[in-house]
C-alpha cells in the first residue's frame, strides 16, 4: 500500500492514541495465567499485541474481543494445555521474547514461529537464562527463530545478570520465575521499563522491584483483574515531533502512559527546548497516566549515548527526523540494538534520508544528522518495519512536496490508525 502525504503547516487539535502496546503484550500474557476472567479496555489495535492474543489461544485460553476491550479466561499458571499447532508470533519480538518464559515451565513442547523478519531476530539472550533454568530449547543456528521449546515443570531459579540491558529478556526470566523453585533474580546495568514489575504486582505475583535488580518468588496465584491500557507514549513520539517542526502548532494528546521508566523521551524532548507540558497526572493499574500539551519549538538538537539509548531505542527513528531540522543536529551513539530490530533501523533511516535529500553518517552502532536541513520530497520505503514507515510518513509533512510512502501498511503493527490520526491533525 503506498500513502501519499503533503506538506504540513500546522499540527493542531486533540487527539487519544490506541493502548501501550507494551503494556497491552503484558496484560494478556499475565490475563492468561492468572484464575479468572480478566478484562482489558483499551488494549492496543497493533498488530503485534494480538498476535499474543492469537498464541494464548491456541495455549487454550478463552479470549473475547470487543472492539478495544478484550476479555481473557485465564485458567491459573497451570492452565494452559499442549497447542494443536506452531504458535504463529506475526511480527512480534515481544510475543516470542516473553511467551517463551511462561513456556519454558509448561510440561510440553511448544514451537514459536513468526514472518520473514521474525526469523531475523536473535533469540540467544533468552534462550541463555532459560536453558540455566532447566528448559531445553532448538534453534536455528542456536539463535534465530523458530524455536522449539521443551518446557520443564521443574525449573529452577537463577540470579541473572543481563549481558545487555533489555526489558523483554528481563520479563522473559521474571514469568519463568512466575513456576521456578525459589527466587528468581534479573539485574540489570541500567533500569529498563518496568511495565512486567507493575502488572506482576497488580495480578499477585511475589515480586520484589529494588533499581537495577528484580527479585520473584514462585507460589502466588495470580488473579483476573480489569485493567486499563494507557496511550503508547511511543506511538506519542510521532505527534510530538511533528508538532515540534510544524509552525503554529498546539496539540493535546489525552490518556498518555507517562510511566517514568518510558519518559525519557519526554525529558530528552524538553531538554532540546521543546515546549511540552504534562497535564493531569493520575494512577490506574500502578501506571501513570497524563495529558501530553506541546507546541511548535525551536529544537536544539542533542546527543543520545550509554543509557538514553536505551531508554529511547525505539524512538530513535523519528527523533532522527527531527535532528534533521534541529539547530546543531543530533548524534546517537551506544546503539547497535537497532540493527536487529524489524529491520536494520541504521541502515534504514539511512536510505530513507538520503532519498529525501538529508546528509547523515552511520557507524555500527550509531548515527549522526547534522541540523538545519531541508526535506525533498521522494518515494521512501518503510521496508515493513512500522517504526520506518511512521517515521517517514512525519518527514513528509516536512518536505518541499508530496512524497510517498510504499509498504505504508506495516504501520498497522503498532498504531493501525495512523494515518487517519496524522491527516486530522495536519494544517
Amino acid at each position: 500500500m503506498q500513502v501519499k502525504i503533503q506538506p504540513a503547516s500546522a499540527i493542531s487539535g486533540a487527539i487519544r492514541l490506541p493502548g501501550d502496546k507494551s503494556i497491552s503484550h503484558r496484560y494478556a500474557i499475565l490475563a492468561s495465567v492468572a484464575e479468572g476472567t480478566s478484562t482489558l479496555r483499551n488494549y492496543s489495535t497493533g498488530a503485534d499485541p494480538h498476535s499474543t492474543l492469537n498464541c494464548v489461544e491456541t495455549l487454550g485460553i478463552g479470549v473475547e474481543r470487543d472492539g478495544t476491550e478484550i476479555k481473557v479466561h485465564g485458567k491459573g499458571l497451570r492452565g494452559y494445555t499442549a497447542p494443536a499447532k506452531t504458535l504463529d508470533v506475526g511480527n512480534s519480538g515481544s510475543t516470542i521474547r516473553m511467551m517463551s518464559g511462561i513456556l519454558a515451565a509448561q510440561p510440553f513442547t511448544s514451537r514459536l514461529e513468526g514472518d520473514s523478519s521474525i526469523a531475523r531476530r536473535p533469540m540467544k539472550r533468552i534462550i541463555t537464562p532459560l536453558e540455566l533454568m532447566g528448559a531445553k530449547i532448538a534453534a536455528v543456528d542456536g539463535t534465530y527463530p523458530p524455536i522449539e521449546i521443551q518446557g520443564n515443570a521443574d525449573l529452577q531459579a537463577i540470579d541473572y545478570t543481563l549481558p545487555v540491558a533489555s526489558a523483554q529478556v528481563k520479563s522473559c526470566v521474571l514469568f519463568a520465575g512466575l513456576y521456578a523453585n525459589g527466587t528468581t533474580v534479573t539485574r540489570e546495568s541500567h533500569k529498563t521499563r518496568d511495565h512486567s514489575e507493575i502488572a506482576l504486582k497488580e495480578f499477585g505475583a511475589d515480586i520484589r522491584p529494588q533499581g537495577t535488580t528484580v527479585s520473584i518468588t514462585s507460589g502466588a496465584a495470580l488473579t483476573g483483574r480489569e485493567l486499563l491500557v494507557p496511550g503508547d507514549l511511543s506511538g506519542a513520539a510521532f505527534f510530538l515531533v511533528a508538532a515540534i517542526l510544524a509552525k503554529e502548532s498546539n496539540l493535546v494528546i489525552y490518556d498518555v502512559g507517562v510511566n517514568p521508566s518510558r519518559t525519557a523521551l519526554i525529558d530528552f524532548l524538553v531538554g532540546g527546548g521543546a515546549q511540552i507540558k504534562v497535564l493531569d497526572v493520575r494512577s490506574s493499574g500502578g501506571e501513570l497516566i497524563g495529558d501530553l500539551q506541546v507546541r511548535a519549538s525551536k529544537f536544539q538538537g542533542g546527543v543520545i549515548e550509554k543509557g538514553v539509548t536505551a531508554a529511547l531505542i525505539d524512538e530513535i527513528p523519528v527523533l532522527a527526523v527531527l535532528g534533521a531540522m534541529s539547530e546543531e543536529g543530533l548524534v546517537v551513539r551506544d546503539a547497535g540494538e537497532l540493527r536487529v530490530k524489524e529491520t536494520d533501523r541504521i541502515a534504514t533511516v539511512a536510505e530513507n534520508m538520503r532519498r529525501m535529500g538529508i546528509e547523515i553518517e552511520t557507524s555500527h552502532d550509531g548515527l549522526r544528522v547534522p541540523g538545519k536541513q531541508q526535506f525533498r520530497a521522494a518515494e521512501v520505503d518503510s521496508f515493513g518495519d512500522h517504526r520506518i514507515a511512521m517515521a517517514f510518513a512525519v518527514a513528509s509533512l516536512f518536505a518541499d512536496g508530496e512524497s510517498t510512502v510504499n509498504e505504508a501498511e506495516a504501520a498497522s503493527v503498532s498504531f493501525a490508525e495512523f494515518y487517519d490520526t496524522l491527516e486530522r491533525i495536519r494544517g
